[in-house]
């Protein structure tokens, strides 16, 4: 079954980055405006926040496999309404659609992945962190490529059929992992008393400052490529050395790390590392160091994915892991929303988005590191 749910979230999670190359081209040919097309894209995050938080209450109310079920079929119906759109306000309406019911589903499999993860360590988080990755790197390369030959709506029904394949496997393999029983005899804290633990706190603020940090990357790294005279095509190669760094720690042996130092440590330095690392990258001239310093940012990046994850089933119980992840999702939603918007402003008024986005996350790193330090 652990295998089935991490494949589940690989899915969700390619649903997301391989519409990333597709939906700006797709809003224009509908006559979206630019403006317009920014609003359809960002409507995804902001609605995400909505579904994450109704997604954590419903999973500890009424258990994890029913939100599934519901979230799978959702996914693979609101899918197949992108290519019926004739205009830009009925991508806008479909679009807001999938925001809210893909965060439905987030807070569904990471509560049952937590579940999991309690009765173990922090490497099945990093197992997932894995396939999220692997998502990443692959699902914008499916995306441009289909776009590319013509076949966008391809894009579309082939993440549905995904779906289509993930709502067998949680009938027919998933169980429950919060049964009623379980839900009777475990009292759940209210969302506001989930707000006031330390844990909860420094996992939602790693979640936005991470989020941030690669909107200001997937923003900036074209530009910088531009003014050090390279091709768009050495940014790409720049995000996936991070990405591909992060995947090999996640996968290989060198994931011991989770059991060595604690969570709460391991997310402290990561934050640092990649607050830091966006700061150099602002001031470098020379491109062949830009390579070494994307990798230095993937061991960040991997140090605070699963850690951040584990102190979130770290505070909860079976009664609150849903709504504590739905909480904590809604944080990073909202740091994907602020990431690029951030690194726009800052770049337009004193063109240093990294600096910045440097700035922001050597603040929240304190703010977590004093958190940590609170009775």
């Amino acid at each position: 079954m652990t295998k089935i749910i991490y494949f589940i979230i690989i899915v969700t999670f390619i649903d997301t980055f391989i519409q990333l190359p597709v939906m700006t081209p797709y809003a224009i040919s509908l006559g979206a405006t630019e403006t317009m097309a920014g609003l359809i894209i960002a409507v995804y995050s902001a609605l995400n926040m909505v579904g994450n938080i109704a997604g954590g209450y419903a999973v500890d109310r009424y258990g994890r496999k029913p939100v599934l079920v519901i979230g799978t079929v959702l996914s693979a119906a609101v899918l197949l309404f992108y290519p019926l759109a004739q205009d830009a306000g009925q991508l806008l309406v479909v679009r807001a659609v999938h925001g809210v019911v893909s965060g439905l589903l987030i807070p569904c499999v990471f509560a049952i992945a937590g579940d999991d993860a309690a009765k173990r360590s922090t490497k099945p988080m990093a197992y997932i962190g894995a396939g999220i990755g692997s998502a990443a790197i692959l699902g914008p390369a499916a995306g441009g490529i289909l776009a590319a030959n013509g076949l966008t709506d391809a894009v579309f029904y082939s993440v549905a059929a995904l779906f289509t394949i993930c709502i067998w496997l949680t009938v027919k393999c998933v169980s429950e992992s919060f049964r009623e029983r379980e839900r009777k005899a475990i009292v759940g804290a209210p969302i506001m008393e989930l707000l006031k633990h330390k844990k909860l706190q420094q996992a939602s603020l790693a979640a936005f400052a991470l989020m941030v940090s690669n909107g200001t990357l997937a923003f900036a790294l074209p530009l910088k490529a531009e003014d050090l005279g390279l091709t768009q095509a050495s940014a790409g190669i720049w995000l996936s050395i991070f990405g591909v760094t992060a995947v090999i720690i996640f996968m290989s042996k060198l994931n011991k790390v989770y059991d060595v130092f604690t969570a709460e440590k391991l997310t402290a330095t990561g934050l640092i590392t990649i607050g830091l690392i966006l700061g150099l990258i602002q001031w470098i001239a020379l491109p062949a160091v830009i390579p070494v310093l994307m990798f230095i940012y993937g061991i960040g990046f991997a140090l605070i994915f699963p850690s951040m994850n584990q102190m979130v089933t770290d505070m909860s119980n079976k009664a609150t892991r849903g709504k504590a992840f739905g909480i904590f999702y809604s944080f990073f939603s909202a740091g994907v929303v602020a990431g690029s918007s951030l690194a726009g402003v800052v770049s337009e008024k004193a063109g240093l988005p990294f600096t910045g986005g440097a700035a922001l996350i050597l603040t929240v790193s304190l703010l977590f590191i004093a958190i940590g330090k609170r009775r």
